[in-house]
């Protein structure tokens, strides 16, 4: 229960992370290129201005899944430390 729970506390943290990194560097490649990124086609535009839209808004299952699951894997954690053997 221990490795189920160390890897349900671990792993989504690690996969937001990456998906939020990912998408950063793409919003500062197009920022630094003098364009606007466009949050809800993931795309730099040069032309027209698009207002910003958080990750948590624009990918509120996968922060939220994300963020039970990590719980639930805390306490999985909790459970498998004090469990008797």
């Amino acid at each position: 229960m221990l490795k189920v729970g160390l890897a349900l506390l671990v792993l989504p943290c690690l996969l937001l992370m990456a998906g939020y990194m990912y998408e950063l560097s793409g919003v500062n490649d197009c920022l630094g290129l003098g364009g606007s990124f466009n949050y809800e086609l993931l795309a730099c535009d040069q032309s027209n201005d698009h207002p910003f839209m958080p990750y948590t808004v624009r990918h509120p299952l996968l922060v939220n899944g994300g963020m039970m699951a990590s719980v639930a894997g805390l306490f999985l954690c909790i459970i498998g430390l004090y469990k008797r053997r």
